[in-house]
């Protein structure tokens, strides 16, 4: 793992973007198409910002997929990690193909099968990831569970994580933010020959010290991510500011 910090959001997004659209067209060039995991919430904002203004991807050949996406939540709700993606990934670059958790499904296990099976078909070259507040690996919260092997999981959202949307503007009250969701599991993450995190804002330092200076620990679930070999950690000096280095 790969840790870098940088004085501002923007100079973090920036450079996580370089490193994405590097990685992105290194698969591209290696086997003529690339499969991606794109992440969503205000962590990706400056990325994303800056990824979709990169104009030499040929994001035609590439696959997304959706790390995950709340239960019972309409598309039309401005929380939709669905809507996120189209107005801030999608409408700009135009994937290829795009498999986009649907959360209303009716059965949300039948709808987790159907994507486990897509994305067997696919493996990932890179997914783009941030962590919670709370440490969590998308909605892995803690205690996270590193050894289920399905892909996509249902999990249930703590109320450290469910405050976090709140605080983040997401939500008018926390009744209304949703319970359960469907995530990409742990182990589905770590398959991905690529990893890029991005993490800014001082509310995450807490997060950040714990997953990189402690333990490997399913309690602080990202940090999993120090035991893959080719992920790289974007911080911006906030989210920095309780690293010693």
């Amino acid at each position: 793992m790969q840790t870098l910090v940088f004085q501002s959001k923007v100079e973090m997004g920036q450079a996580a973007a370089v490193k994405a659209a590097e990685l992105l067209k290194a698969a591209l060039d290696r086997k003529g198409h690339a499969s991606f995991v794109a992440a969503t919430g205000a962590s990706q904002f400056e990325f994303l910002d800056a990824l979709t203004s990169i104009s030499d991807v040929d994001w035609s050949r590439t696959t997304m997929f959706h790390l995950d996406e709340y239960i019972g939540l309409p598309e039309t709700h401005p929380a939709s990690f669905r809507r996120y993606l189209k107005e801030r990934l999608m409408s700009r670059v135009h994937p290829g193909t795009v498999h986009l958790i649907q959360g209303e499904a009716f059965d949300p296990r039948a709808e987790c099968q159907r994507l486990s099976c897509l994305i067997a078909g696919h493996p990932i070259d890179v997914s783009f990831v941030g962590i919670g507040e709370n440490g969590h690996l998308a909605f892995n919260d803690p205690p996270a569970d590193f050894e289920v092997e399905d892909p996509y999981i249902i999990v249930e959202l703590d109320e450290a994580c469910r405050r976090q949307q709140l605080g983040e503007g997401w939500f008018a009250s926390l009744a209304e933010v949703p319970h359960r969701a469907i995530s990409l599991s742990v182990k589905q993450i770590m398959k991905s020959h690529s990893i890029v995190c991005t993490v800014p804002d001082r509310r995450k330092a807490q997060a950040v010290y714990d997953c990189f200076t402690g333990d490997v620990s399913p309690q602080h679930p990202a940090s999993i991510l120090r035991q893959h070999n080719d992920t790289y950690v974007f911080l911006d000096a906030d989210a920095a500011s309780l690293l010693k280095h």
